[in-house]
């Protein structure tokens, strides 16, 4: 288990050195929490969504208006969630900052939020107006139904299949997500190739972004504390990391009538697989600090803003 001396400070380890951290140096990928609610409750989800977490609310339009005001049409916008389709203004989310240039990445387990017809008729409209700007990263864990499954509730995999199947057949830009489970990466993704082959999906298994891999989250491992020594140590430039040039937004539950927006940058870094962020993690870590220090939104800006606004057809 995790020593609970960890990762109580946000400036010093529990040893007392000087705990390392990553400074923004230019905003490349805005995330959008759109809410922690999910359609299923996967065992290591890192933020416990299910059907009945609400902890963060839906995003709004009117929530990430000011957001868009404050950044390049170059940033990448990336939702997130809980499960994005089920936020019922996702498809005018992911209107509003195509509409504005950005490019978008969504992250789905493409399961029935997304297959109903509303939100495929949605996803159609934006596939037309705008191309390949629109790109959805579907979680599948495993290349074999036995393990994802496992993570994600009996029958999963197979409608997570059916969820791509349908995205591909429709000319949607698809990347894959997938686990290590402690596994030869190497193999792994020879596995997920021989599984991509077999179903005629146009994917690269052999390198991200289309395949992605990533390392198994652990809560039970006692995992080490990384000091300002470390990037020396470890031979790893700080600026490499994502927190260096990502940030998230997300809406909290409402208190006293209202719901606030909060920027969170990037916590303070642990070693690998029990991040900070997790819920073990003291409140007092999460910032609430603006994305940018824009002196002031530009006419033009605002007018981009308005526009994106209104309601889509879809």
């Amino acid at each position: 288990m995790l020593d609970p001396a960890k990762f109580r400070d946000p400036r010093v380890t529990a040893k007392g050195e000087a705990r390392a951290s990553v400074r923004l140096e230019k905003l490349t990928t805005l995330w959008l929490n759109t809410g922690t609610l999910c359609n299923i409750a996967c065992k290591g989800c890192y933020i416990e969504s299910s059907p009945t977490n609400d902890r963060l609310v839906y995003l709004t339009k009117e929530d990430v208006g000011s957001f868009f005001d404050e950044i390049d049409p170059s940033v990448e916008i990336g939702f997130t969630g809980g499960e994005p389709f089920m936020n019922p203004h996702i498809i005018d989310l992911i209107g509003m900052a195509l509409d504005l240039g950005h490019r978008v990445l969504v992250l789905t387990n493409a399961m029935r939020p997304m297959m109903r017809q509303r939100v495929m008729e949605g996803l159609l409209h934006l596939r037309r107006e705008h191309g390949d700007r629109l790109v959805l990263r579907v979680s599948l864990d495993h290349p074999e139904a036995l393990l994802h499954d496992a993570e994600r509730g009996a029958g999963s995999f197979d409608e997570t299949i059916s969820g791509i199947d349908w995205l591909m057949a429709n000319g949607f830009t698809v990347h894959i997500a997938g686990r290590l489970w402690g596994a030869d990466e190497a193999a792994l993704r020879q596995r997920f190739g021989a599984l991509l082959t077999e179903l005629g999906w146009p994917i690269d298994e052999k390198a991200a972004p289309e395949l992605m891999l990533f390392p198994e989250m652990d809560e039970t491992v006692d995992v080490p504390e990384i000091t300002t020594a470390c990037w020396g140590i470890l031979n790893v430039d700080p600026q490499q990391q994502m927190c260096a040039s990502s940030r998230m937004s997300s809406s909290a539950q409402a208190r006293h009538g209202r719901r606030w927006l909060r920027a969170r940058f990037c916590p303070t870094i642990c070693a690998s697989n029990s991040a900070p962020h997790s819920r073990r993690a003291p409140p007092k870590w999460r910032s609430t600090i603006p994305i940018a220090r824009a002196s002031a939104c530009s006419a033009a800006a605002s007018a981009r803003r308005d526009q994106a606004l209104r309601p889509s057809r879809a």
